[in-house]
């Protein structure tokens, strides 16, 4: 498939071939058959891609406050390389999308392949939707038209906030597209409307629609049109569709309000408001969210669950069907708001005329390509094209690398690890695709995939690493195993009792290596501590502190099913690194978490784990994630035979009364990636024993696993 991204840190604006991506779950696999451009918010994230570095600071404050804050605890070096990293990572541009459903996901049962529909998807060939983010084209309403139904949803849920009533009277501030759709529901809906624009072209069209116009670049006075439009009383109601830095269009329309009046902002702006210009009215000021309830819940949109009509009447998918009707009665009419049609292979020129075209309005992709090719699930990349790839050219008992799994922690730190530690890069897959392409090229794979079985299957692959999310980990690892790879899975193995005992078993019949992504204990100054503390018989004693930071309680990794939770997901890595500081098996193992507390939606991420070795060692590792950003988010201390180790973050490790050492300081973070990708590419190449012994690695897990549900079932002691 073919799809449009945006290069975030130079502004380029590209068009990518990368594997279609395979339905899943609850979604529709779409043929694209047309798209529309966005300009207000498309032209903002092109702007950005353009922008210097430090214009970009400029424009996101917050942003820069979280940058110094990792400074403070991660180091410069390390800081530059995270930001340069997220500035890298193209940005699929569009949502906006019409085309027909050609395949439907496992428990989707009211879609048929050949379904002509309208979704958020974006501007590609080929997408992969959520069903509740997608709705049926009336057969009356043409494709050019539904494609505006995405951005005339915006409009419609930021008038359902207004609540007008038949004749109140209303402003639209800025009528761009979403404007101009705007200005035509508050007419269907009874509405006298103002339009209020710099753009006299565009006001042209507001008129033409039935509204009144100001026009302020020709000397009007907004307030006073607005006042004279009300017949003295103010306005019923303002909405803020315009996009600029200014606070003028939220202060004029308090001006023009009248008492109890309603603003709502749907496009954005400046926020510095005047209290006196609301408190004397009473006005109520919203900010209007995308496109209607259930957006940007996980619930809703990836997992399906609807919203009860007789509870919340309005969804995002009924705001689009409630646009489609508009569309089908002839009550929206979008013809006049088309200004620009592009084949979508021309989708670079289209973006060119966003830039440079301020008056662009609609700008149409069309997908009239043919659609079996679209589907394929493997590309060759630069690297396969230009002789014999670095894929498929391993010396003999080399790793030739597969990597399934391609989101941001694969591709900033495991690929660059196994990359420079000498991996023969042969497919990399993620179930969309795109990913796959944009950092398999970088990275120099030789092929891009989005079908991880057959990554799987591939005979010229002999090692793969394992970078999904967490629910996918112990099934993949075990096909991989029973396939004859050797697996480099990221933590954790399993999320439950059964995921493991599947993994324990393909491992038993497969006589391959399996590692865990347990970096941490082949950081540097990790292995110096091991080794000053190998030389004392003693037990020891270990403070394990990570002050992990606040994670939504919607996201993935909270959810048992997917994630499993921080302490399955997270906290495993310091129960690997205390067993392998302690160098003796874990024999007992206690926790406690925060109590229940309202407003605290999880409290299984804040807790204290005690392990208790067979040689008497013992530690408590703080795993909490209720701390300050600016705090260490990592500290190791061990006490010892009279002496003690502090590591701080893996940047200063120092040495308390401890003889022959006092101090290790690094310049740059070094958590151990590349070493542990280079023991698990070593031990691959020369046949030896596993980096970590296969029995610690499930000792771990099941340890780990024993915790997490001793947190959630209030049981606080396991003995081994």
């Amino acid at each position: 498939m073919k799809q449009v991204l945006q290069d975030m840190a130079k502004g380029g604006t590209t068009l990518v071939e990368a594997p279609a991506p395979q339905a899943s779950r609850g979604h529709l696999l779409i043929d694209t058959t047309l798209s529309l451009i966005s300009t207000g918010t498309e032209r903002m994230l092109v702007d950005f891609g353009k922008a210097s570095l430090l214009q970009k600071a400029r424009s996101q404050p917050d942003k820069v406050r979280q940058v110094l804050d990792k400074v403070q605890t991660d180091g410069l070096m390390t800081t530059v390389d995270a930001v340069r990293s997220k500035l890298a990572q193209p940005l699929p541009l569009g949502y906006c999308n019409v085309g027909r459903v050609a395949e439907v996901g496992a428990g989707v049962s009211d879609w048929r392949p050949g379904d002509r529909v309208v979704s958020n998807g974006p501007h590609a060939d080929v997408v992969r939707v959520p069903r509740n983010l997608c709705a049926a084209i009336p057969d009356g309403v043409s494709d050019e038209a539904a494609s505006f139904t995405v951005v005339a949803a915006i409009g419609l849920q930021g008038i359902r906030l207004a609540a007008p009533t038949l004749g109140e009277a209303f402003v639209v501030t800025g009528v761009g597209l979403i404007g101009l759709l705007t200005v035509q529901m508050l007419r269907a809906q009874g509405c006298r409307v103002m339009a209020i624009d710099f753009d006299e072209d565009k006001l042209a069209l507001a008129r033409g629609f039935g509204a009144q116009t100001c026009n302020p670049a020709a000397g009007e006075d907004p307030v006073a049109a607005a006042m004279a439009f009300s017949r003295g009383a103010g306005v019923d109601g303002v909405i803020i569709t315009a996009s600029t830095k200014s606070s003028d269009p939220v202060s004029q329309a308090a001006r023009m309000s009248r008492q109890r009046g309603r603003i709502v902002l749907v496009g954005v702006t400046g926020l510095e408001l005047s209290r006196a210009d609301f408190y004397e009215k009473e006005l109520s000021f919203q900010v209007s969210c995308s496109y209607g309830p259930g957006r940007y819940d996980p619930a809703y949109e990836a997992g399906g669950q609807d919203y009860p009509l007789g509870f919340v009447r309005w969804t995002e998918q009924r705001n689009f069907e409630a646009v489609l009707d508009m569309l089908d009665s002839g009550a929206l009419d979008v013809s006049p708001l088309v200004t620009h049609r592009f084949a979508f292979e021309k989708a670079p020129d289209a973006y060119k005329v966003l830039s440079e075209d301020k008056t662009a309005l609609g700008i149409v992709l069309e997908y009239d390509h043919a659609v079996p090719p679209r589907h394929v699930r493997q590309v060759t990349l630069e690297a396969g094209k230009t002789g014999p790839s670095q894929g498929v050219s391993a010396e003999p008992g080399g790793a030739v690398m597969g990597f399934i799994g391609a989101g941001n922690y694969a591709s900033r730190m495991l690929i660059p690890a196994f990359k420079a530690a000498g991996a023969r890069l042969h497919t990399i897959a993620s179930s969309g695709g795109t990913s796959s392409v944009v950092h398999g090229q970088k990275a120099g794979f030789a092929h891009a995939s989005s079908d991880s079985a057959a990554v799987i299957a591939e005979p010229a692959i002999n090692a793969l690493a394992i970078v999904t999310r967490h629910d996918s980990h112990a099934a993949l690892t075990a096909a991989a195993l029973r396939a004859g790879k050797h697996v480099f899975v990221e933590k954790p193995l399993a999320l439950d009792r059964e995921g493991l005992a599947e993994v324990e078993a393909a491992h038993a019949e497969s006589a391959r290596h399996l590692m865990v992504g347990f970096n941490r204990r082949f950081a540097p100054q990790i292995r110096t501590m091991k080794r000053l503390l190998d030389a004392t018989a003693e037990p020891k004693s270990f403070i394990m502190t990570m002050n992990a930071g606040a994670i939504p309680a919607d996201h993935w990794t909270q959810d048992p099913e997917t994630g499993g939770g921080r302490i399955i997901g997270e906290a495993c890595h310091y129960i690997d690194l205390m067993r392998f500081l302690a160098g003796s098996p874990i024999v007992s193992a206690q926790a406690m978490r925060m109590g229940d507390a309202p407003g605290v939606a999880v409290t299984e991420d804040k807790a204290a784990i005690t392990l208790g070795f067979a040689d008497g060692s013992f530690g408590t590792i703080h795993y909490l994630a209720n701390g300050g950003a600016a705090f260490p988010k990592e500290r190791i201390e061990v006490f010892a035979s009279g002496g003690t180790l502090q590591l701080d973050n893996f940047l200063k490790l120092r040495g308390f009364g401890w003889r022959g050492f006092r101090k290790e300081t690094l310049r740059r973070q070094d958590k151990g990636q590349k070493a542990c990708a280079e023991a698990f590419l070593e031990a691959v190449r020369q046949g030896g024993a596993a980096p970590i012994p296969a029995d610690e690695l499930f000792e771990v897990a099941r340890v780990t696993l024993e915790v997490a549900e001793g947190l959630r079932s209030g049981t606080s002691y396991c003995q081994k």
